[in-house]
């Protein structure tokens, strides 16, 4: 029998992982709907003075645009089966991070995924994760495993976090 899971992809939104997951999903037929945040990076930043009027300061401008997305990212946290949080390489991401804390605050079973090089600051966000991978096949397979029981090692040719 399998199981449907809603999952929220949320983190790092300048490498391709999130389609490397929904291919995945959609390679293995997995009963999985995808969910996340708007990956748009200038949308995201513009949303809050595009809608409600532009602001002279950036942190209000910031601001409008942090809470409008905050509504898309709590409505979807809270409706997620589990959360995938990605933290890549080149920046920081607070957002990630949050995302993580939020997910553990609701009881909400979430992944990390990262490279080896954040194992360390990550410590605290890893030990409340029920899984901790580098590479987005590996989430796939966690995934064919939760909703299928099927068990499958990915290719070591992918796992190279891109």
């Amino acid at each position: 029998m399998d199981v449907e899971l809603t999952v929220y992809l949320a983190g790092e939104i300048h490498t391709d992982w999130r389609d490397r997951i929904a291919d995945g999903v959609d390679e293995h037929d997995l009963p999985v709907d995808l969910t996340g945040p708007v990956t748009d990076h200038a949308a995201s930043d513009d949303c809050g003075s595009t809608i409600l009027g532009a602001e002279d300061r950036p942190f209000w401008k910031d601001h409008k645009g942090a809470k409008l997305n905050a509504i898309r990212t709590r409505t979807l946290i809270g409706e997620a089966d589990l959360v995938v949080v990605r933290f890549g390489g080149e920046y920081r991401q607070w957002n990630a991070a949050f995302d993580a804390g939020y997910a553990a605050a609701l009881g909400t079973p979430y992944i990390v995924v990262h490279g080896a090089e954040h194992a360390h600051a990550l410590k605290e966000v890893d030990a409340q994760a029920l899984a901790v991978c580098e590479t987005p096949e590996q989430v796939v397979a966690i995934l064919r495993y939760v909703t299928r029981g099927e068990l499958s090692r990915p290719s070591p040719s992918l796992s190279v976090v891109r």
